[in-house]
């Protein structure tokens, strides 16, 4: 595992993904521990002079709710036209108090809230792209166009949204590092484990700091 590599911000950019209620303990589809990332992105957040904050935002009966599908319950895996796909509990829905963003981030110097899911028949976990592997969300070339290389990771989950993103950004040939201490994952039969795994071999930076805490 690395340390936290110096930040450079003329290259550099942080990238806050989902610190929603819904992801927090008491929401929807809460992560074990996942409001404690709060107060370390806090910390973390000010070695940075460029954030980006990202959102779930699905409608009401999204195409990847398992309540959507009649008979099937939460965290099964089903075939969508875009190959699998986990079905989660009813989460993040546009406009709702579970779809807020933790209100102990203390990130008001964001310069772009990018928001995903709001396709209903397609999930969205990376910050680049939906499931389908198609269709962006413009952070790629929001980023080229301000001249940033390096792409700085947290949030939630880290087995799900964070590792999608981080892959998403070495196909896009950004460099990618993952904060580990400023995220926490839903380990869903092992999940954690095959991410970080996968992350490594793509040439993911994983990086650690007491100094966060």
């Amino acid at each position: 595992m690395s340390t936290i590599p110096e930040v450079d911000p003329h290259r550099d950019v942080l990238v806050v993904i989902d610190v929603q209620n819904d992801f927090c303990p008491g929401g929807a589809l809460a992560v074990a521990d996942g409001d404690a990332v709060v107060p370390v992105i806090n910390t973390l957040a000010q070695r940075f002079e460029h954030l980006v904050l990202t959102q779930d935002w699905h409608p009401p009966g999204h195409h990847s709710f398992a309540g959507a599908h009649p008979g099937r319950t939460p965290f099964e895996t089903v075939e969508f036209a875009y190959g699998p796909q986990t079905l989660w509990p009813d989460h993040c829905v546009q406009g709702t108090p579970g779809a807020a963003l933790h209100a102990g981030l203390d990130l008001a110097r964001a310069q772009l809230l990018i928001r995903k899911g709001f396709r209903p028949d397609i999930d969205s976990y990376s910050v680049f792209y939906e499931n389908d592997r198609a269709s962006p969300t413009g952070l790629a070339g929001y980023l080229r166009e301000r001249g940033f290389s390096r792409v700085f990771l947290c949030g939630l989950a880290t087995d799900y949204c964070v590792a999608w993103s981080a892959l998403d950004a070495r196909r896009l040939h950004f460099d990618a590092v993952v904060l580990l201490d400023a995220c926490r994952a839903i380990d869903l039969d092992g999940s954690l484990g095959r991410a970080l795994q996968v992350m490594r071999e793509a040439g993911v930076v994983l990086a650690q700091d007491s100094e966060a805490h």
